[in-house]
């Protein structure tokens, strides 16, 4: 039975696709039946071993301008090919007259649905470096200040000699830093409470329409430091701002050692004022004179609330608090609604000039994610939240962005989504980090999810797991005739991207699913259906649904789907719940339902609006393997006489005599039973003949690190005892199956809550799906 599910990760594997149903329902209304939504998983540049590129551009089709892909009808003899898409008749050019059956081009192999393509730089122009604006919070203790700086300069040597390289401070004030003349420190101040449009931010800084110049332009020579900006010649362009990293550096690493914690006073009771909507704003405006088409970061270090300025969160007065998910709901929130508004002007300006703004931030106190969310999510931007900027979770995640090793991001730039579709297809949106291109065409439905109304989108910037979910309708409202000249559903998606070294690339992923007819019976659409596609489908688009409709309650939405989906596909007699059974291809799906209905991305209480936020944005952003990790968290348990093996999320799997280790994608816990700790605590691992439990011990760790090495952001590491403070850390995702009410009939660990267990939850669903109707 599991033979569907296996197919779907090889599919995975070379496509990079995973969709809920892998067949799918004819007409709308038997789409409609299905419960779950059509939707596809995709990751635009995944890496692939086997990946052909190709040195030449590639060949479209007049009408629809699908790209010749394996599914397309070729006739040999006349040189001609047939779109699957609209069924145009495309001839061939000169340069293929030698294809033959037997010498076919690498874009007509069938076992390669994807495959990309070098596409030459527009006007012939040489790659353009990246640009990495770096934009760092001086409102802080030294301390704190100190790990930021410290940061900085390793990411700085990190950086490709040719990246360009920009530094922008601020506080109550912000200080754009020239670099181009290390033997003047020259800083432009902007006021921190002051509204700047990008223009005004072009015209003080000397970069105005009548002096642009190029932003590989040579800087000249022969110009006082000291001559004003008003002055400034074609020399005077944006490259006293950016420069190549092997130019800067010492002038950066100068800097930065200079550099204090911002002087400005802050009287007794009051927090800093701290412009974090201006600097954002100045570094936007300044990448605005960048050459167009160049792909740049804003990378912004964040340690507090903004409080001055537009984008402010809280006022400066400290007794008033920073705003909770309860202020949100009861609209007591002052300054959300503008901060966002504020947000959402500058993702569509950064939009506009192909630019990301990650976002690193390091406080023990809200910082505003929730507001800046709209604009991280929009440019397909980063974002790391952590406690301090000494913690293990922002250093060695800041580290991360500039590797190129192996674990290397593959970090992107300027990439544009297309999707073409075959006639009966309609797209209604993607939830992902993504912004509409409003490109209209017949594919585009008439109900809309997330990033909708058009087939094409932008992406400032991807990585190699990035991960966008688009939703499909089925335009049909009746069967087809059996003569129908389209048998099967065939999509096509169009990433062009500008790679980290500069060259313009296109990724061509072709796919074909299968038609069929539900009203026969089922047993072909569920053996098609993708349990951890699905669950980490309706976890986005619950999420979503909780942001943009007003008392949308996400727990009852999630149970009348799981009560639906179990009264059409499970096998039952009515009214009899002990009758009940799933198909295996469905067993696991309300597990997974239980978990998400207790989770970080439904239950918001316990989380303030910026973790909420972040939590949203990494379950929007990442591979469903790893999403489906932060629904449902895997746990494993190691033991003497056995090998390192999966546990049930149960309270059952705790034991005196067992290490744990549970992997919640933003934490990974090691867990050790009462006895373990005790021996541990005795140092009977120090002992020769005890090298058995120090191997046990050591286990543990070595695949906590393996899986913290591999993950971005970088997970925090708990490690912890069993009856110790940290143990909420597992206990939390545990399920409850013993409970103060029912301690004495269970032999574990209790859990002292008042949520019913998985089992009663299962009990509950079977009662209400042999009722529904």
């Amino acid at each position: 039975m599991a033979a569907p599910e296996l197919a779907q990760s090889e599919q995975e594997g070379i496509e990079g696709v995973r969709m809920t149903w892998y067949n799918w329902p004819r007409t709308k209304v038997e789409a409609s039946k299905c419960v779950i939504p059509i939707a596809a998983s995709i990751q635009p540049i995944r890496s692939h071993v086997d990946l052909q590129i190709l040195p030449y551009p590639p060949l479209r089709c007049k009408t629809c301008s699908a790209v010749l892909n394996p599914f397309c009808r070729v006739d040999f003899t006349a040189l001609v090919w047939i779109c699957p898409f609209c069924y145009q008749r495309n001839h061939f050019p000169q340069h293929y007259s030698s294809i033959s059956q037997t010498n076919i081009p690498a874009e007509l192999y069938p076992n390669f649905p994807s495959i990309e393509y070098s596409i030459p730089n527009y006007q012939n122009h040489a790659p353009s470096s990246p640009i990495y604006l770096f934009l760092l919070d001086t409102c802080m203790i030294e301390e704190e200040l100190d790990f930021a700086k410290s940061a900085l300069k390793r990411a700085i040597d990190r950086l490709p000699d040719t990246a360009m390289v920009g530094f922008i401070s601020y506080g109550t004030q912000v200080q754009v830093h020239e670099l181009g003349f290390s033997e003047m420190a020259k800083v432009y101040l902007f006021r921190g409470s002051k509204d700047i449009s990008k223009d005004q931010v072009l015209e003080q800084l000397g970069l105005g329409r009548q002096n642009m110049p190029s932003l590989h332009k040579a800087a000249g020579g022969g110009r006082s430091p000291l001559a004003p900006a008003a002055a400034a010649g074609p020399n005077m362009g944006i490259n006293r701002f950016l420069l190549p990293a092997s130019e800067c550096e010492y002038a950066l690493n100068t800097l930065l050692d200079e550099l204090v914690a911002d002087q400005w006073p802050v009287a007794p009771g009051k927090r800093a004022s701290r412009c974090t909507g201006v600097a954002l704003s100045v570094a936007a405006g300044l990448l605005g004179a960048s050459t167009a088409a160049t792909g740049a970061r804003i990378i912004a270090l964040v340690g507090g609330p903004c409080t001055e300025g537009p984008g402010s969160i809280v006022s400066k007065d400290l007794s008033d608090p920073i705003r909770s998910h309860k202020d949100l709901d009861k609209d007591a929130a002052p300054f959300f609604k503008k901060a966002v508004g504020f947000y959402d002007d500058l993702g569509k300006q950064l939009v506009s000039q192909g630019h990301a703004l990650d976002l690193f931030a390091s406080a023990l106190d809200q910082v505003g994610i929730a507001e800046m969310k709209v604009a991280i999510e929009k440019t397909g931007g980063l974002v790391v939240l952590s406690e301090s900027f000494g913690h293990s979770v922002f250093k060695d995640s800041f580290k991360r962005i500039f590797d190129d090793s192996e674990l290397s991001l593959g970090l992107s730039f300027n990439a544009t989504l297309e999707i073409n579709c075959s006639k009966d297809i309609k797209i209604q949106g993607i939830i992902g980090p993504c912004t509409s291109l409003e490109k209209k065409g017949p594919a585009v439905a008439s109900t809309v999810i997330g990033q909708g109304n058009t087939t094409a989108w932008k992406m400032c910037s991807l990585d190699k797991n990035t991960c966008l979910t688009v939703f499909f309708d089925v335009s049909s409202s009746e069967k087809p005739e059996p003569t129908a000249p389209n048998p099967q559903p065939y999509i096509q998606f169009l990433t062009s991207y500008q790679s980290l070294d500069g060259q313009m690339r296109l990724r061509v992923t072709t796919v074909s699913r299968r038609w069929i007819d539900s009203a026969l019976g089922n047993e072909d659409l569920v053996q098609g259906f993708d349990q951890e596609v699905a669950a980490v489908v309706l976890a986005r688009l619950a999420s979503y649904k909780m942001e943009i409709e007003e008392g949308f309650d996400a727990s009852r939405w999630l149970d009348r789907n799981l009560i639906r989906l179990c009264s059409k596909f499970g096998d039952y007699r009515k009214d009899d719940p002990a009758s009940f059974t799933l198909n295996p291809c469905f067993s696991l799906f309300p597990q997974f339902m239980f978990n998400l209905r207790r989770s970080q991305f439904v239950q918001v209480f316990n989380n303030s609006p910026d973790e909420t936020a972040y939590f949203r944005i990494l379950l929007n952003r990442e591979s469903i393997s790893n999403s489906a990790v932060m629904i449902q968290p895997s746990l494993i348990s190691y033991g003497f006489n056995s090998l390192p093996a999966p546990a049930l999320l149960d309270v059952s799997s705790i034991s005196a005599d067992r290490i744990l280790l549970l992997d919640s994608y933003f934490s990974v816990v090691i867990f050790h039973g009462m006895t373990i700790a005790q021996w541990r605590n005795m140092g009977y691992q120090n002992q020769a003949e005890h090298q058995g439990f120090a191997l046990l011990l050591r286990t543990p760790h070595e695949d906590a690190e393996a899986i913290i090495r591999e993950r971005f952001p970088v997970p925090r590491l708990v490690v912890c005892d069993q009856h110790g403070s940290q143990a909420r850390f597992v206990l939390a995702k545990l399920n409850p199956s013993a409970t103060y009410s029912n301690a004495q009939e269970m032999a574990s660990d209790v859990i002292f809550t008042d949520d019913v267990s998985l089992q009663v939850f299962i009990d509950h669903l079977q009662r209400l799906a042999v009722q529904a109707s």
